[in-house]
């Protein structure tokens, strides 16, 4: 990444590839922005690296010059503009795409691309991108990774997604090819970034050959003391620190992002009278989280930390693993029967149900998953296994629609702001 606040990224558009400048969200006093490399209606791209240096050593019209960081960019070398891999997102490969099996990797270059496409959506105005988006909410998914797309339910959610980029995203990518604009810039600017990266160039492969010639001369030394190196250099997440979680659910109408801590072993959440305050979005919470708010979270030591990073832009809402919870296809798969059960997703709902419920004061999670009901018996004979138990026997209805009846209720704890 050539700055920490404006990113060189490559779009795949109808013409062919271009590289521009992106400047993620970031704040200028009290107001928020985020930004492309542009002017106007227009966002400006390039057929090479090398234009793109040009246009940013000779060009003071456009709408970063006044990002902290222009100056930053303007001074760094050809090569340091250069898209990282990470940031090549190819619009016109979507439906390819999406037309694939799922796979981890598949998902994650569809999610980011995706993402990009929404993000130059809000930046430039195309109502198009919009609505693209706020019609097919399950493409909120995506996030999630794999566990999304587990079994039938995954399966079919697939393809939804895919029936949506059939049927519209082909518009999406008119809307923002028909903003994108390619500006003349100085033949003589150009040629120098063109040795630039040449040269640069040459002294990779320099260096790579010196190297394969010490590795031939090199014996190989270990170090005892490196895992304990290692380990002293783990540095402690913020949220780890402040004792406070992102939370992302993912329910039948997308995903939703909150933040939950535990005081006294009792859970409290974003919220306030057992309700629960959600967003669609990693940005929106974060946005919430830089103004004032009366909720119960508030009364956290800790808080203030979370409240002061969110208002100078330093915050960044990332969820672990731990703390994602999936909740479509649970009860279809409970009706099918133990085998069909994700157990890690049952483990993480049931945590989540009951975390709700206690923070609602509500006793009813608890009555419905108790041994002594039929969907509590089920629930336990999967996640705390005994070999001398008997299996539960089919069918598995009756407990199917209890579990239901649960998600029913937890979704209804749910205020999206």
């Amino acid at each position: 990444m050539a700055s920490g606040d404006i990113v060189p990224i490559e779009l795949g558009l109808t013409d062919g590839d271009l590289v521009t400048l992106w400047a993620p969200r970031w704040r200028d006093g009290e107001d928020e922005w985020e930004a492309f490399l542009g002017h106007e209606e227009a966002l400006y791209g390039f057929d090479s690296v090398a234009e793109l240096v040009a246009f940013i050593r000779t060009n003071d019209d456009n709408d970063l010059v006044d990002h902290p960081s222009w100056k930053v960019i303007a001074g760094l070398s050809a090569a340091e503009l250069e898209p990282e891999d990470d940031h090549v997102f190819d619009l016109v490969a979507v439906p390819e795409l999406a037309a694939g099996d799922p796979d981890p990797e598949a998902i994650a270059e569809l999610d980011a691309t995706l993402d990009m496409a929404r993000t130059i959506g809000d930046v430039c105005e195309l109502e198009v991108v919009t609505k693209f988006f706020d019609s097919h909410t399950e493409i909120g998914t995506l996030s999630s990774g794999m566990t999304a797309f587990y079994g039938r339910e995954g399966e079919e959610l697939w393809g939804r997604i895919g029936a949506a980029i059939v049927k519209d995203w082909d518009e999406v990518v008119d809307a923002i090819d028909a903003v994108v604009k390619s500006p003349e810039v100085d033949a003589d600017a150009v040629a120098v970034a063109e040795a630039e990266l040449l040269a640069a160039e040459q002294n990779i492969v320099d260096a790579e050959d010196a190297a394969e010639n010490d590795e031939d001369d090199e014996i190989e030394q270990v170090d005892l003391d490196a895992e304990d190196e290692d380990a002293e250099d783990e540095e402690e997440t913020f949220w780890h620190g402040v004792g406070i979680d992102p939370v992302r659910i993912v329910t039948s109408e997308g995903q939703l992002f909150t933040l939950r801590c535990y005081l006294d072993d009792e859970p409290v959440f974003l919220g306030s009278n057992g309700q629960i305050t959600v967003f669609g979005s990693e940005r929106a919470l974060a946005r919430y989280l830089a103004d004032d708010h009366d909720h119960d979270l508030a009364a956290v030591s800790t808080y203030a930390e979370v409240h002061t990073a969110a208002i100078d832009g330093s915050l960044e809402v990332e969820v672990s693993d731990e703390n994602v919870y999936v909740l479509p296809g649970l009860a279809d798969d409970l009706a099918e029967g133990p085998e069909s059960v994700d157990l890690d997703q049952l483990d993480l709902a049931v945590e989540l149900f009951t975390d709700a419920a206690d923070y609602a004061g509500d006793d009813a999670v608890e009555q419905a998953l108790a041994k002594s009901t039929s969907l509590g018996s089920y629930v336990s004979y999967l996640l705390e296994p005994d070999p001398g138990r008997l299996a539960p026997s089919a069918p598995f209805a009756a407990e199917a629609e209890a579990w239901r009846v649960l998600e029913r209720a937890f979704e209804t704890r749910l205020h999206k702001d």
